[in-house]
């Protein structure tokens, strides 16, 4: 069984196709469980944010996996396969941990070295562990992803180098209105978005902030949260006239801003970080208002003109501790590989050696206790010095281009069935609620 990863992001294809084949909600648990329902899937995870939507699997066939969860795709979007199929990209075994790696730690990020990306990475892992889908396998490697971006945000510049797509937003915003400090500012919606977007806003010295939210329970709440202002839903309107910034991220299927909800106000910069989008795009014809978006964000301009302020070097920091990483976690793998086949032999030997005394027990009834019980011993002794080199080595093969080819050999010249019994190996699980650790022993 190897991990396979199937999926399309911002890297591969358009905003408007990731608008449609990303999911959330129901349609997100009903793509997880139609991934599981294939004979050929036995766990998996999907990953999907407003940049990439990915499938993560444990499969036995490679090509028959790919097709599959490709065809699920293109079903739950709607998206013809045909399309659908030229933005998509396969990472199989090695290269599929490796990009795992590379997407905890924000390196595949629209903006690199965002930080959120952990936090969905993690939501998806306990999706995948409430509906059952997740095993030994990915739970591991997930954990070790969220440790290694973990790592990378603690050890290097990357969070600070790379900002997220709120201050690279609100960095546009100041190209076009000046500094934004003391302009009255709109944040439309009250998720996790909107919050980051509001404490940003009010970290870089905009104190007259107004929240509107279909819910308007939470929109006071977030206001307050800021010392902002709330609105009701219905007063958007008037208060898209009144704002000089404005932000947008809700959960809406449909345009939330509209062309003629814009049409009075004066200078304006929108930025519209929702997917699907909240604002009409038809908002970039009218005079005096900027609208940024994450298509803007996607062909560059969030990058143009500024200061690198160090994230090379810390890009190449977060790249070297995920190569050291990916090794570490693969060569560990390939231990646990040739880990069932020295249990198999230690068992055969095992079974040998109690065979054989009892033959002896057989044979010599009157032998006395304390002597079959040092000959037992002397037998268990030679057996166990005879067998420590060759699993000894076996394991420090296993970490050589040619690793498998050792314990092959291994099973065949003992006619060892790896199988029974199976390697115990203990995973670690991390409750995303609490962050505690627990530990529990499952077959591999």
């Amino acid at each position: 069984m190897s991990v396979l990863v199937v999926g399309v992001s911002h890297r591969t294809a358009p905003v408007a196709l990731l608008e449609r084949v990303s999911v959330s909600g129901d349609a997100l648990v009903k793509l997880l469980h139609d991934v599981q329902q294939d004979v050929r899937v036995a766990e998996s995870m999907v990953v999907s944010t407003c940049n990439r939507v990915e499938v993560y699997a444990v499969v036995d066939r490679f090509h028959a996996a790919v097709n599959v969860i490709s065809e699920l795709l293109g079903v739950h979007s709607g998206v013809p396969l045909e399309r659908l199929a030229g933005h998509l990209y396969v990472h199989y075994e090695d290269r599929a941990v490796e990009h795992l790696f590379s997407v905890g730690s924000g390196l595949d990020s629209m903006v690199l070295g965002e930080g959120q990306i952990l936090g969905q990475v993690r939501a998806a892992l306990k999706l995948a562990q409430e509906r059952g889908t997740l095993g030994p396998v990915l739970n591991d490697l997930v954990q070790q992803a969220l440790r290694v971006g973990k790592r990378s945000h603690t050890e290097t510049g990357i969070d600070r180098a790379g900002a997220s797509l709120v201050a690279v937003g609100l960095a546009l915003a100041e190209r076009t209105l000046g500094p934004i400090e003391g302009r009255r500012a709109l944040v439309v919606g009250a998720g996790s978005m909107s919050a980051l977007s509001a404490t940003t806003l009010r970290r870089a010295g905009v104190t007259d902030i107004t929240v509107v939210n279909r819910t308007h329970e939470r929109a006071v709440r977030l206001a307050q949260a800021v010392g902002g202002r709330a609105a009701a839903f219905g007063e958007l309107a008037g208060e898209l006239a009144r704002a000089d910034l404005v932000v947008s991220c809700t959960g809406a299927t449909d345009v939330v801003i509209t062309a003629g909800m814009v049409s009075s106000a004066g200078e304006t910069f929108l930025l519209d970080l929702a997917l699907p989008h909240d604002v009409d795009p038809a908002v970039r014809r009218l005079p005096g208002v900027t609208l940024v978006d994450l298509e803007s964000m996607q062909d560059g301009t969030a990058d143009a003109d500024t200061d690198d302020g160090g994230r090379a070097a810390a890009v190449a920091s977060v790249r070297e501790i995920v190569a050291d990483e990916v090794a570490a976690y693969l060569s560990a793998e390939r231990v646990a590989r040739v880990t069932p086949t020295v249990v198999a032999l230690r068992s055969k030997a095992a079974d040998v050696v109690e065979a054989e005394l009892g033959r002896l027990a057989a044979r010599l009834p009157g032998l006395d206790g304390r002597v079959r019980d040092e000959v037992a011993q002397a037998v268990r002794r030679v057996v166990d010095k005879l067998l420590h080199e060759p699993t000894v080595r076996v394991k420090q093969l296993a970490d050589s281009p040619a690793g498998d080819h050792y314990a092959e050999a291994l099973r065949e010249l003992f006619n060892l069935d790896p199988k029974v019994p199976d390697a115990v190996r203990r995973v670690e699980s991390v409750d995303t609620e609490t962050g505690k650790t627990s530990k529990k022993e499952v077959g591999r």
